[in-house]
């Protein structure tokens, strides 16, 4: 059960943490600037923490199987970093820019899962994106 939640409190604290260093991120500040330490960071940690992770395949030998996706998420990465920054910079609200935008980012992946990843989607999930398009109009007004 641990590991069936403990990768959601991961994410849902990261998050906190993400939105309000990118809200407290200097007004005055080049934000490519503040990418390129935030990357450095990440990369440091990256290559500690891989030390202590423990799979079949050594951390250089992996590299090998890497394909595409890697610089895609690379790519994607600097929007959703960039993207978060400029909204708080130009005056979206930390309790709402990261509602707006994740609510948005859910019921766009709702046809891919069902298109790309065969995954099912039933009528109590319907009424959920309802909810939440419902929500959206609400929290813009």
């Amino acid at each position: 059960m641990f590991m069936y939640v403990f990768p959601i409190v991961l994410i849902v604290v990261s998050n906190i943490v993400y939105n309000v260093c990118q809200k407290s991120t200097p007004q005055n500040v080049n934000p490519f600037s503040a990418l390129l330490i935030t990357y450095l960071t990440a990369a440091i940690l990256t290559v500690v923490a891989s030390q202590f992770y423990k799979t079949d395949k050594r951390f250089l030998e992996s590299f090998n199987e890497l394909n595409w996706t890697s610089v895609a998420l690379g790519v994607t990465i600097v929007g959703l970093e960039l993207g978060y920054l400029l909204a708080y910079r130009v005056g979206w609200n930390i309790s709402v820019g990261s509602l707006v935008a994740n609510i948005i980012l859910a019921i766009m992946l709702i046809p891919i899962g069902i298109l790309f990843f065969k995954e099912g989607f039933a009528l109590n999930q319907i009424i959920g994106v309802v909810f939440c398009v419902l929500g959206l109009i609400l929290i813009n007004k």
